[in-house]
């Protein structure tokens, strides 16, 4: 579950708005955003404001697993301090959730839209890995997924074990080949 401050990021961002011109457009002053953004005043009426300023609105969804922007934001986290292991972890577990919900709230998981790891791999392999999910379930994607910071031009590994053989493509995922990251298929099946 997304919590209030990824979200308000998230929407602000997918409408390229600044702080400043969600704040004239949602009438708050520019310091509630950034406190709810930094998770400070999650009140619901003002997310729900803030969101109407990006230009969205606020629903809720049977489930208790994190979406896709919650765990962008760990696996950005844990790449920053050069856990590369627990990233995977991260998005193992989005692979998961995706995997256990049906039709419109695995969907919904996706909407949102991830802010960057910074690292352009993991961000490729994000997109991917809800592309993969979504066509599996015929569900449409999220724009955010097929924008061009979600395509490596060189073919690339998200470089956990650097002992691991590079997989030939055969055992790709096609939306992770297409987006240029070269991951097992076998790594995202459930134990």
């Amino acid at each position: 579950m997304t919590n209030a401050s990824t979200l308000v990021r998230a929407a602000r961002k997918s409408r390229r708005l600044t702080q400043a011109q969600l704040a004239e457009r949602a009438r708050v002053d520019q310091g509630g955003i950034s406190r709810s953004e930094n998770g400070r005043d999650a009140d619901f009426s003002t997310i729900s404001r803030l969101l109407a300023g990006s230009g969205y609105r606020l629903y809720s969804a049977p489930s208790t697993r994190d979406d896709a922007a919650t765990v962008a934001a760990e696996i950005r986290l844990r790449l920053s301090t050069g856990d590369k292991d627990r990233a995977l972890r991260a998005l193992l577990q989005l692979n998961d959730n995706l995997v256990a919900e049906r039709g419109l709230v695995r969907g919904i998981l996706t909407i949102a839209e991830p802010e960057s790891t910074r690292v352009a791999v993991w961000d490729a392999a994000i997109a991917g890995l809800v592309a993969w999910r979504l066509n599996e379930a015929g569900l449409p994607l999220p724009d955010w997924t097929q924008a061009p910071s979600r395509f490596l031009r060189t073919p690339t590994t998200l470089g956990v074990d650097p002992a691991d053989p590079t997989p030939p493509l055969d055992e790709v995922p096609s939306e992770f080949a297409e987006r240029g990251v070269l991951a097992w298929r076998d790594t995202f099946a459930s134990i």
